[in-house]
């Protein structure tokens, strides 16, 4: 399959459709790796990652249930045990974190957050170069300030999305695809 055949197979698996196994701690290495390399003006490197595996997503899910609690305290119940669950399907979650210099000389905010957003697509890209299915998910506690600080991020800091991964149970659907004569435009001057 060429590169751009690739791209075009590209679909992202439901959270809930993935389980075990993740991958290899070897696999995990390169994924990362290849995962980071991205657009980087400035060499920055703008970015973070935190992985959430094992007990730690069951703990996360409950302690994010807590904070929606208090923040929203008429959420309903099933919103509640969504937070709970929303980390116990795939084996390994990836919380990709953007590292903003707001007061940079050269590198606007924008040109930052935008690098850690393709950390978050090449994770995409590698899980599936490598077999597996992963989805980008971000949700309230992607935006929250009390989950940020669960997750010890700093105040310059802001999650881009986590990234799950895993073995997907069912195949993917396509779903989908912008018509490019809608997408697509030329500049005239």
């Amino acid at each position: 399959m060429s590169a751009l055949e690739f791209l075009n197979s590209r679909l992202s698996v439901p959270s809930r459709q993935l389980g075990e196994p993740a991958p290899s701690a070897e696999q995990l290495d390169r994924l990362l790796a290849a995962a980071l390399r991205v657009p980087d003006h400035g060499k920055l490197m703008p970015t973070r990652l935190l992985l959430i595996r094992g007990e730690t997503r069951a703990k996360l899910g409950t302690a994010l249930a807590a904070i929606h609690r208090r923040i929203e305290p008429g959420v309903p119940e099933a919103a509640l045990e969504k937070d709970r669950e929303r980390y116990n399907f795939a084996p390994l979650i990836v919380c990709v974190v953007a590292r903003v210099d707001e007061q940079h000389a050269k590198v606007p905010a924008q040109e930052q957050i935008l690098s850690a957003g393709c950390v978050a697509y090449n994770l995409l890209l590698g899980a599936q170069a490598l077999g597996y299915g992963a989805q980008w998910l971000t949700g309230w506690a992607a935006y929250a300030r009390d989950a940020a600080a669960l997750l010890g991020l700093a105040a310059n800091e802001r999650v881009i999305g986590f990234v799950h991964i895993g073995t997907a149970r069912e195949p993917a659907r396509e779903g989908p695809r912008p018509d490019l004569a809608k997408t697509v435009g030329e500049l005239k001057l």
